[in-house]
C-alpha cells in the first residue's frame, strides 16, 4: 500500500470509494512481493502494480466489480497457458491478490493509518481475506505497538491477531496468518493478511563527497531513509546533498556511536563509509563493528587503503571475524568509474547482501531468480 498511499489517502479524504488490490501471498518466482498494491479509482483510472503487467488487466476488471458490488474478493493468479489471451503470470509464479473497497464508510480508521505510515511510525494492518462468514471478509484491525483500533469481528480473534501482528511488526515482516473462524490458534478457516509498515530502513553515509551524493540517490530509490554525516560543515550542506533525508555535522564515529546507544539502528541498517581518510574511517569502522550482525558495512578505498585500514583496526583490537564483516573495497566488480556507476555497484552489493545473492550474472547461474530472506 505504501506505493499508492498518497493517491489513496487523497481519494479517501474526498469521500470517494477506491478499489485497492494488494498482493497478499506469493509462490515461487512471483514478480512482486506481498504488500505491492494497485488502485482502480472512481474515475476508472489506475495506479500502481501487482505483477509488473501480467495480470493488471484482470485485476482492473475485478476492481470494477468491487466498486459496483462493494464486497471484497480474493483471486489467485498462476502461470498462463498456451492461449495467448489467458490471464496469468509468465514467470511461473503464483500470486494471491485481495481486492477491497476503501472509503470513509468501509475504513473509518484509514486516516490515522495513513498518518502513521507517512510519519514512519510503526503500524500494522490486519485484514481478513478468507472466512466462512462472508460478512467478515475484509474486516480490519489496525495494530500499533501500544494500541489497537478496529475489529475482526470478535474479541478473541482481535486479541490473538494483535499479539501475532505485533510480532510481525517488530520484525518488519508481512505475512498471511491462519486461524480458526474465531481466532483459534489450532484451526483453519480464517486467513488474515498482516501488512507491516515499519519505518524505512536507514542508510548512513559518511563522507560529504560526490560519491556520497550519487549513493544518496541510490539509497532513496531503494527505499532507505538516508542520513549524510560529515565533520566538515562547509561540505555537508543541503545544496550539495538535496536527496538525503537528514544531514548531520559531527564526527562520524561519535554520531554512529550515539545512534547505536540510542537504539536507532537495527539489522536492516546500511553503513557506507566513503571518507577513505584514516582519521575518519578507522574510528567509525570501530563503532560500526558493534552494529547488529546482519547490518551491511561498506568502506570505500583502494586495496592499499583497505590493507592499511585493516592493520589499524587489528592494532585497535578488532578480531578477524569482525573484520570479515566489512565490505571493502566497497561494491561489486562492475568496472564502473564515475560516482554514479560506483553508487550502482555499491547498491548492487547491498541488495546481494540483503537477499544472499551471488552477484553473478543470471545468465551464468541456475536455480531461482528471486531469493528468500
Amino acid at each position: 500500500m505504501r506505493d499508492v498511499l498518497t493517491e489513496l489517502h487523497e481519494r479517501w479524504a474526498r469521500g470517494e470509494t477506491t478499489a485497492l488490490a494488494t498482493v497478499v501471498r506469493t509462490f515461487r518466482s512471483a514478480p512482486r512481493e506481498p504488500g505491492a498494491s494497485m488502485l482502480r479509482l472512481a474515475d476508472d483510472t489506475v495506479l500502481g502494480s501487482v505483477s509488473g503487467g501480467c495480470v493488471e488487466g484482470d485485476v482492473y476488471e475485478r476492481g470494477g466489480q468491487v466498486l459496483s458490488a462493494g464486497t471484497p474478493m480474493l483471486q489467485r493468479y498462476g502461470i498462463s497457458d498456451d492461449d495467448a489471451y489467458a490471464v496469468g503470470l509468465t514467470c511461473g509464479g503464483v500470486i494471491d491478490v485481495f481486492v477491497e473497497p476503501v472509503s470513509k464508510g468501509t475504513f473509518a480508521d484509514f486516516d490515522s493509518l495513513a498518518a502513521d505510515i507517512e510519519a514512519e511510525r510503526p503500524v500494522a494492518l490486519a485484514t481478513i481475506i478468507t472466512h466462512p462468514d462472508p460478512a467478515r471478509l475484509g474486516r480490519r484491525l489496525v495494530v500499533r505497538p501500544d494500541e489497537v483500533s478496529g475489529s475482526l469481528g470478535s474479541d478473541f480473534a482481535d486479541h490473538a491477531i494483535t499479539d501475532d501482528a505485533r510480532g510481525l511488526l517488530e520484525a518488519g515482516a508481512t505475512s498471511v496468518l491462519t486461524y480458526g473462524p474465531e481466532g483459534e490458534r489450532r484451526g483453519e478457516g480464517m486467513e488474515v493478511f498482516v501488512n507491516s509498515f515499519a519505518p524505512r530502513p536507514r542508510m548512513l553515509v559518511f563522507g560529504a563527497i560526490d560519491f556520497a551524493a550519487a549513493m544518496a540517490r541510490q539509497g532513496t530509490m531503494l527505499g532507505y531513509r538516508v542520513t549524510l554525516c560529515d565533520a566538515r560543515a562547509l561540505f555537508a550542506t543541503r545544496a550539495r546533498f538535496p536527496d538525503v533525508d537528514e544531514i548531520v555535522v559531527d564526527w562520524p564515529h561519535r554520531y554512529l556511536r550515539a545512534e547505536i546507544d540510542a537504539g536507532r539502528v537495527d539489522k536492516r541498517t546500511v553503513v557506507c563509509i566513503l571518507t577513505h581518510d584514516p582519521k575518519f574511517d578507522v574510528p567509525v569502522l570501530q563503532a560500526a563493528l558493534d552494529l547488529p550482525q546482519r547490518c551491511y558495512i561498506g568502506a570505500m578505498g583502494s586495496r592499499t587503503t583497505h590493507k592499511d585500514r585493516m592493520d589499524r583496526l587489528r592494532e585497535a583490537g578488532a578480531t578477524e571475524d569482525q573484520l570479515a564483516r566489512i565490505h571493502s573495497p566497497i561494491g561489486l566488480d562492475l568496472g564502473g568509474r564515475t560516482p554514479e556507476e560506483t553508487a550502482v555497484s555499491i547498491a548492487a552489493e547491498i541488495i546481494a547482501n540483503r537477499w544472499k545473492g551471488s552477484g553473478e550474472s543470471l545468465s551464468r547461474t541456475d536455480g531461482r531468480i528471486h531469493h528468500s530472506d
